[in-house]
């Protein structure tokens, strides 16, 4: 599948790195396929979260990955944006300090530099 864009190092704080990738994903499976593509590579595999999100026509799918709360942000990007059948992963790499509701604002600015990459 070559349809999977990755943006890396889109922000980094008190340690903590963050990346963010997607692709078109029609159903259930595309969307766990693209996931596993990602965690192909070794950098990804190795991160603390791959959380991710896709508005489906069968309804809407997410996974916090453990950073719990991060796939309904992404899910709710991608509502406001009306972007359907499009998975967006937010990677994060934890640098061992907590950051509290400042995770959920990494999210947000991942999903947002993703978008603007895509373009309308």
């Amino acid at each position: 599948m070559a349809d999977l864009r990755i943006i890396e190092a889109v922000l980094s704080d008190r340690g903590s790195k963050y990346a963010v990738a997607g692709g078109p994903a029609g159903s259930r499976a595309a969307a766990e396929a693209l996931v596993k593509q990602l965690k192909r590579r070794k950098k990804f595999a190795k991160a603390t979260h791959n959380s991710w999100a896709v508005l489906l026509p069968d309804g809407p799918l997410k996974a916090d990955d453990g950073e719990s709360g991060a796939g309904m942000v992404i899910l709710r990007m991608l509502e406001r944006e009306g972007l359907e059948g499009h998975l967006i992963v937010v990677t994060r790499w934890f640098g061992g300090t907590h950051l509290g509701g400042d995770r959920f604002r990494h999210v947000q600015a991942c999903v947002r530099a993703y978008l603007e990459e895509i373009g309308p």
